[in-house]
């Protein structure tokens, strides 16, 4: 499969084939980063914007949607036009102490999104089959190592499997809008209308756009697209540049419309009456009275999904990180078991899963900005990206979406930590 994959890809590059079917053999990349935005971390904040204020917070999705494309985006041309990952290069190119920082922050980030999406996947298979979280935590541990597994088959099996889960996540969220009783004129209205009603809003949207753009995945993607097609010159990878470029537009803009589905749903279901609906198991248990146990059930399969999908990309980026930045490689079921620990001892402690989840958000804050700023300051150095280096408009709009994600980052911290905010009293 995967040498079809190369193959194909090697007779796109050099004109022999055409269509969209030829194009075919490039999806994947952005596939698999694209379910870092739909992971488990999401469900919360996007069930607490429904049911809370109704549309009015679809605007702030698309916004983080269209500042997560751009970074992807500059992610997957610098593996392209280097042939090297974002995490190998920051330690050619930054001092040594500081790239030993940034792998111990990037290693702590990686925990911590493992963390969010295994208990989401074990939450969800907790309640749909009714056995305690242990044993949810178990089965996803023994499927997302067999996901794993097939990377030893080449890249190609685990970018099928992966893209069956997000399309999985995606058919159970359209099933969930047919179902929900949607007032599409004011879910078109806050889509496209910037509102923030209160402070509370205000939180809510600090918590989506400060959990859209994942450390992991700014990682993960120049890893995936460094060395996938062999390119000999500057044409070439102009033209695989821009085919990169589709893919990540459209596998982003389907995950935006999954978190979007998640803000209708909640919105239709829980806005009016039951506006207080913020975690996970809450708003499965509200569901079965209020739309029916067909959405209840295609909420679950979502969320399984979803968790499952999301924590075999999060080992995936871990292996990366560290290879990257120590040039160490461990076998995968250590990094697997590293990476799935703190999970268990969450559990283990009887600590709240949701409040845990919430905590591994917090902790990705502080870690976004090794790869955002890394990302930002390698993409515009002409000795690494040559004649590539980004247009200064883009630059632009990079710098801009940085400040935006990064200063509503602070916010997050600043509230999680009990400092005082002005604007938001």
């Amino acid at each position: 499969m995967t040498g079809r994959a190369r193959a194909t890809m090697s007779a796109v590059i050099s004109g022999e084939r055409r269509g969209p079917l030829a194009m075919l053999a490039f999806v994947g990349p952005a596939v698999i980063a694209s379910v870092a935005y739909m992971d488990p971390g999401n469900y919360a904040t996007n069930i607490q914007a429904g049911a809370g204020y109704g549309y009015a917070l679809l605007w702030v999705v698309l916004m983080a949607n269209l500042i997560a494309m751009l970074f992807q985006a500059l992610s997957a041309r610098l593996g392209i036009v280097t042939g090297r990952n974002l995490a190998e290069l920051s330690r050619d190119h930054l001092p040594r102490p500081l790239v030993y920082v940034m792998w111990f922050v990037s290693e702590i980030a990686a925990m911590a999104t493992d963390l969010a999406e295994f208990l989401g996947g074990a939450i969800g298979l907790s309640l749909l089959l009714g056995i305690p979280l242990i044993w949810g935590m178990v089965i996803t541990a023994i499927i997302t190592y067999a996901i794993l597994l097939m990377e030893a088959r080449g890249f190609r099996p685990m970018e099928i499997a992966i893209g069956a889960l997000v399309g999985l996540i995606g058919l159970c969220y359209l099933a969930e809008i047919l179902i929900a009783p949607v007032d599409w004129t004011a879910a078109g209205l806050g889509l496209v209308t910037p509102d923030l009603p209160d402070a509370g809003a205000l939180t809510i949207a600090v918590g989506i756009i400060g959990a859209t753009v994942m450390p992991h995945a700014i990682f993960l993607h120049s890893g995936l697209t460094q060395g996938r097609a062999v390119l000999r010159n500057d044409d070439e990878r102009r033209r695989v540049l821009r085919i990169s470029n589709i893919e990540v537009i459209v596998a982003l803009a389907v995950a935006g419309m999954i978190n979007m589905a998640m803000v209708i749903m909640a919105a239709s279901a829980f806005h009016r009456g039951h506006a207080e609906v913020a975690e996970i198991e809450t708003a499965y248990h509200m569901l079965t009275p209020l739309l029916g146990a067909a959405a209840a059930g295609a909420f679950l399969i979502s969320l399984i999904a979803s968790g499952i999908s999301s924590s075999v990309v999060g080992t995936m980026a871990g292996q990366l990180i560290m290879q990257g930045f120590l040039r160490i490689t461990i076998p995968l079921w250590l990094r697997r078991a590293i990476t799935m620990l703190p999970a268990f001892v969450v559990v283990a402690l009887g600590a709240n899963a949701t409040e845990a989840l919430v905590m591994s958000q917090v902790i990705l804050s502080i870690a976004l900005p090794v790869p955002m700023l890394a990302l930002l300051w390698l993409i515009r150095k002409p000795e690494v990206m040559g004649d590539f280096v980004p247009r200064q408009v883009t630059q632009a709009l990079a710098g801009l979406g940085a400040l935006v994600v990064l200063g509503l980052n602070f916010v997050l911290l600043a509230g999680a930590f009990g400092m005082a905010i002005p604007f938001l009293a």
